[in-house]
């Protein structure tokens, strides 16, 4: 069966995924990525981004729920799903000691491209991720931002149809970070369906069309990020303490004043919401200053992504906490 127009290009439903001893790694996601388009798909660190990816990409199995992609079932047709897919990883997968277009070659002899054809599409790969300069160097002597770009053109030798990316940029440095959303993006204008997995939140909004944002396992909010931001009532305050330990005591002074939800602890950073964020900034300093607690900054924003994540969860948004790897 091929994949049907306007279908989803990739889809599960209540997926389910245990590791011992006792580890609920995912608890009954669901997604849906419309052909062509970025998904972001956004989390701490072990909230299940990954474990999605192994599984959408044939690399685990489910204990519980179904998934498709391009039209197969990962556990009926796991190579049907291969063939349609590309691949790229948390960790580079080159080799120090292979130039670029030697990748791209072993690539596409893997998925049956050769001769002329497979020298082709390395020369267009290597174009297009502007890599053309370097591609018979060692990729010892390339960059991180490099690496990484040809880690995504090693995805696209065989012209896949969906693209999984799974925190594709993490640890290069901002300008690598900016260039390789450029070549996302792109690949998007060109029809490929892409799966992005990130705990960036500048990342999903910039790139991805949609977002699910995962949390323990389940996908707890998701929508187009000005969707979700607009479900958001009002404004955030921020306040930056000259002392963290007061953290405790400023929240609780704030939650007291009206019109605030409950504020978000990051350290001594809170984060409030209110109608009326701009004119409530003198009350807040006056209510810390009568309490003894000393301000560092305040800040008015509209709503973020942080903010969302933070209404449906309860907590702030922190990237690298996560107890156990999934």
């Amino acid at each position: 069966m091929t994949e049907r127009h306007g279908s989803p290009s990739i889809e599960a439903t209540g997926l389910v995924k245990r590791y011992p001893p006792d580890v609920l790694a995912l608890d009954g996601l669901s997604l849906s990525v419309a052909p062509g388009s970025i998904f972001g798909l956004l989390g701490p660190n072990g909230a299940g981004k990954s474990t999605t990816v192994k599984i959408l990409t044939t690399l685990a199995r489910p204990d519980g729920g179904t998934a498709r992609v391009a039209g197969h079932d990962v556990l009926r047709h796991p190579d049907r799903v291969r063939r349609a897919i590309g691949v790229v990883g948390q960790r580079s997968a080159t080799d120090q000691g292979a130039t670029g277009r030697e990748h791209l070659a072993l690539q596409g002899r893997l998925f049956g491209l050769s001769g002329a054809a497979l020298r082709s599409r390395s020369e267009e790969l290597l174009a297009a991720f502007d890599l053309a300069d370097a591609a018979d160097r060692l990729v010892s002597t390339w960059s991180g931002g490099m690496r990484r770009k040809l880690d995504v053109a090693m995805g696209l030798v065989h012209r896949p149809t969906s693209l999984f990316l799974d925190e594709p940029t993490t640890g290069l440095d901002p300008e690598a970070r900016h260039e390789l959303w450029r070549e996302i993006a792109a690949l998007s204008r060109d029809g490929v369906t892409v799966l992005l997995t990130t705990h960036y939140l500048e990342e999903a909004e910039r790139l991805a069309a949609r977002v699910a944002i995962v949390d323990h396992g389940r996908v707890v909010a998701e929508g187009t990020p000005d969707g979700l931001k607009a479900e958001l009532r009002g404004d955030a305050v921020h306040v930056e303490l000259r002392s963290p330990s007061d953290a405790p005591g400023a929240a609780a002074v704030i939650e007291r004043l009206n019109g605030f939800g409950r504020p978000a602890l990051d350290g001594g950073r809170l984060s409030a919401r209110t109608d009326h964020a701009a004119s409530s900034v003198p009350a807040i300093l006056t209510a810390l200053d009568g309490a003894g607690i000393a301000v560092a900054a305040v800040t008015v924003a509209r709503p973020s992504l942080d903010d969302v994540y933070f209404s449906h969860t309860g907590r702030a948004y922190r990237p690298e906490t996560a107890e156990v790897s999934r």
